[in-house]
């Protein structure tokens, strides 16, 4: 995810995250952190990004959200004029810049 969202981030644009509204579940999120792993960074299967105009993602989480497939759609960050970065609000209150995953990716285990 991080890598998607670090090449959508271009020049005179920036993608702001709120790591609050990732829908990580419990058991992951708590995995990642023993394990000192970024849920960003690791294989996402089955998710979808979608950047959709400010004034239809009320109507597009509901859509989404009304479909099987859909219920865990969430409202994740926003784009924002800015120098082509991908920031992200933390849980404690600071933002932090992401970058563009380098080096050996984790495995994909299916």
């Amino acid at each position: 995810m991080a890598a998607t969202l670090c090449e959508w981030a271009e020049e005179g644009l920036d993608i702001i995250l709120d790591e609050s509204s990732l829908p990580v579940r419990a058991d992951v999120r708590a995995a990642c952190a023993l394990l000192g792993l970024d849920p960003l960074f690791v294989a996402n299967e089955g998710i979808a990004l979608l950047v959709v105009p400010q004034e239809a993602t009320h109507r597009a989480l509901e859509l989404l959200r009304g479909h099987t497939d859909g219920v865990f759609a969430a409202k994740i960050g926003e784009v924002l004029h800015g120098n082509g970065r991908l920031l992200a609000d933390t849980d404690c209150g600071a933002r932090r810049q992401i970058v563009l995953p380098t080096g050996e990716i984790l495995p994909r285990i299916c």
